[in-house]
């Protein structure tokens, strides 16, 4: 068999086998969605596709959930809708930062106030267009 009977059947081998892995991968995205929306329970802490995050408060419906984003208010969403279980276990540190503050400080007028940094910056600020028109 010489290469010109062999470069067809190279270019489907080459077309087909990344739609083949992809379909694969989408399915296997697919189930697993599918088994966390089965999996939902009652109390568990649920994150939204829209970032909504909550608590299940009922799962009677097959298409729906109710989640109760705050005491007493309790929403109905698709299941679908529901992108992930989050852990409780998650513990947010407060983030430390090692800039400046500004200070506020009061002019004799006390109608304005300015903002002093530590750190003095050597931004260049254009001035205004209303100045730099000539008539």
């Amino acid at each position: 068999m010489n290469l010109g009977q062999l470069l067809p059947f190279l270019l489907i081998a080459v077309l087909i086998v990344p739609m083949v892995l992809m379909s694969r991968k989408q399915k296997r995205a697919m189930a697993q969605q599918q088994e966390l929306q089965n999996s939902i329970e009652v109390g568990d802490k649920v994150m939204t596709t829209s970032g909504l995050y909550g608590y299940v408060a009922n799962t009677a419906d097959d298409a729906t959930v109710d989640i109760e984003i705050a005491d007493g208010v309790v929403t109905t969403w698709l299941r679908a809708a529901v992108r992930e279980k989050v852990s409780d276990d998650v513990v947010e540190e407060p983030v430390e930062d090692d800039e400046p503050v500004a200070e506020a400080v009061e002019t004799k007028d006390e109608e304005k106030s300015v903002v002093s940094e530590t750190p003095k910056s050597t931004a260049e600020v254009a001035p205004p267009l209303e100045q730099t028109k000539k008539s």
